[in-house]
């Protein structure tokens, strides 16, 4: 285990207040608009905001991405919209963005950010909790995107993440990878996990599906097979993780996850990016953009580093599955299973 990890905390409280924000439809203005100097001269900024589906993580970045609003005084209408992880409502949505003529556009996960690129190339657009902009064809590169769009990427430590896998389940010999075969953003992490694996001298074998519908069916064939199940930042995937860890549990299968409320969701543990740090930052961009001219083409997509990440685990898991964490709290991880 690298001893980076031992360096992490956790922020408590990371999703809990998010839920609410992606079931509105029109979010108030900001409550500091006389403290900015957009909003002392009279202006109201209207703000598009598409979020892929609601889970955790990404209730997360948007609640972290209004905070940024609020703390920068700026005056904003917020037109928040669910697409429940539908690429149709994506289009849809991001469409009546574009006929609304709003000032900037939030996209939240990758498929959101591809269909408002695809609706407009003159609305700037921010993103966040997305994996790889340039991979996933947002940005002609990630350090000058060159269009309409930049934001904040959630690519995860898949490298310490399988390290974590291989200190908690020393014995494992097979790997399952579960992905959705629709989120580009995960079949990045599934390849980078691969290499970790092989670096480790682990077998390893995809376990995907293309939609919701096939998840239980897939999960089944594969808790018989494997050691340990790797699940990257897959949104299909942690929006049904309830569902995925009663079957792995059951079997007494530990999984290593994308991200917190994964692991909040039955996980055995993650090296987590704070999601709504991501958002925060992203809203801090758009802050520039709508308030400074700042020029989304030249704003290069902005990271977090592996040791701004948090080690957890969920010890009511471990205990069901008979696996030792210890070592993961004296390596100055927070147990997160008291927020489930």
């Amino acid at each position: 285990m690298k001893s980076a990890i031992s360096r992490r905390t956790f922020a408590k409280g990371l999703a809990g207040t998010a839920v609410a924000l992606s079931g509105l439809g029109i979010a108030g203005c900001s409550d500091n608009a006389a403290s900015g100097s957009a909003a002392s001269s009279g202006t109201t900024y209207r703000i598009g905001v598409l979020q892929l589906t609601q889970h955790s993580a990404l209730d997360a970045a948007n609640e972290g991405f209004i905070r940024a609003l609020d703390e920068s005084g700026i005056s904003y209408e917020a037109d928040q919209q669910n697409a429940n992880n539908e690429q149709s409502a994506c289009t849809t949505i991001a469409s009546t963005f574009v006929n609304d003529g709003v000032d900037l556009i939030l996209a939240i996960a990758t498929p959101a950010a591809q269909a408002c690129l695809n609706a407009t190339t003159e609305i700037p657009i921010v993103g966040t909790a997305i994996t790889d902009f340039a991979e996933s064809g947002l940005v002609e590169s990630n350090d000058a995107p060159g269009g309409n769009l930049t934001g904040s990427s959630d690519m995860t430590p898949v490298a310490d993440q399988i390290s974590l896998l291989t200190q908690l389940v020393p014995d494992a010999a097979q790997v399952g990878l579960l992905y959705c075969t629709a989120e580009s953003n995960s079949e990045i992490q599934i390849q980078m996990a691969e290499e970790a694996l092989d670096d480790a001298g682990l077998g390893h074998e995809r376990y995907s599906f293309s939609s919701t519908n096939e998840l239980q069916t897939v999960v089944e064939t594969m808790v018989g097979q494997v050691d340990a199940v790797y699940a990257p930042t897959d949104n299909t995937v942690a929006a049904a993780m309830s569902q995925v860890s009663a079957a792995t549990n059951e079997a007494g299968i530990p999984t290593i996850c994308g991200e917190v409320g994964m692991v909040q969701n039955g996980g055995l543990a993650s090296v987590s990016i704070n999601y709504e740090e991501l958002g925060y930052r992203a809203g801090e961009m758009a802050v520039q953009i709508l308030t400074e001219d700042a020029d989304p083409a030249t704003m290069p997509v902005e990271t977090m580093g592996a040791d701004e990440c948090d080690l957890v685990y969920n010890q009511q898991t471990a205990d069901e599955i008979g696996v030792d964490v210890s070592s993961l709290a004296s390596d100055g991880g927070t147990d997160v299973s008291a927020e489930s």
